[in-house]
């Protein structure tokens, strides 16, 4: 049983030995290899990746299953020379504590005004702005899996109204839940600061555009922490230029890096962060892997399998 990693970030998160050692200590009878050190493929049983070049992994005959350390699988989950072997997230069951505290901190940040006392500080204005409570602020979640639920029951437990918009209903959900495109337009109404957690799909394309800014209260706002081309740029600039949305936080842009001419790096109501929601640790990859690695090799399945052709 061999497991292959390729281009898990190993610069960025860790050395080669620190994969190596942790998944020693998690799954002792794995055997690691990190490519281009692939030796002899019929070993392989399991891969794990990053932004995966299937023309340059060889195939794997004896593979069992696949682990996507990325949110999103759009560009590579239709490639000819992909595996047709299972495929799961390496994520945390009960979702990641720093995407939770980066969503806490955005929602709370736009809340308070904060930019707008940025500014003033920047124009030494004594501001004083009258405060809005949590239960005068609606929380809108735009989908509602593992890395939105988290934030959202502590947005809850802060006395915010909590809900979201999700493809199907979730009938056991602790908030309330609008879904499908019929209720689209009844949730962004009653959707003060609007989170976005969405994977990209056809479907989901652009959705942040002018047509949903419309249908938010006046002054409302937009945080994007799932992809850049959820947003359409030029719309979300019309709409804070006009004062139908008072701010944007955008974690997720396309392209990455943003181009240094891109308008929106200089709009005093955008607050840019590069890509820096989450950066799982060793440690957190390496137990998510075994504990699915135990589960196949019981006779079970991948703890969060994607399916391919929802995208997610």
């Amino acid at each position: 049983m061999a497991l292959l990693i390729y281009g898990l970030d190993i610069s960025d998160i860790g050395s080669t030995q620190s994969w190596r050692d942790t998944l020693a200590e998690v799954l002792p009878r794995l055997e690691v290899r990190i490519f281009p050190d692939v030796g002899n493929t019929s070993e392989i049983t399991y891969l794990a990746f990053m932004h995966p070049d299937f023309d340059a992994i060889p195939p794997l005959p004896n593979l069992k299953a696949m682990f996507s350390r990325s949110a999103g699988v759009e560009t590579f989950v239709n490639h000819p020379k992909m595996p047709r072997v299972p495929l799961g997230k390496i994520e945390p069951a009960g979702g990641d504590p720093m995407m939770t505290e980066y969503v806490i901190m955005h929602v709370l940040r736009l809340h308070r005004e904060v930019p707008l006392y940025q500014q003033a500080q920047a124009q030494r204005e004594w501001l004083r702005r009258p405060i809005v409570r949590p239960e005068a602020r609606r929380i809108g979640f735009l989908g509602f899996g593992l890395m939105a639920k988290a934030p959202a029951l502590v947005l809850k437990s802060l006395g915010f109204p909590v809900s979201a918009w999700a493809r199907s209903p979730k009938p056991d959900a602790e908030i309330p839940i609008f879904h499908g495109p019929d209720q689209f337009e009844p949730f962004l109404a009653q959707t003060d600061i609007a989170v976005c957690l969405l994977p990209l799909t056809c479907e989901t394309e652009g959705i942040l555009c002018a047509r949903t800014f419309a249908l938010m209260p006046k002054g409302a706002m937009v945080i994007n922490i799932g992809r850049g081309r959820h947003v359409v740029d030029a719309d979300l600039i019309a709409a804070l230029d006009s004062g139908q949305l008072s701010y944007a936080a955008l974690d997720a842009l396309y392209p990455e890096p943003l181009p240094p001419e891109s308008p929106l790096w200089l709009h005093p109501k955008v607050t840019l962060m590069p890509h820096v929601a989450r950066r799982p640790t060793v440690r957190q990859l390496a137990t998510e892997i075994a504990a699915n690695i135990r589960s196949i090799e019981a006779g079970g399945g991948l703890l969060q399998e994607i399916d391919k052709a929802m995208g997610y």
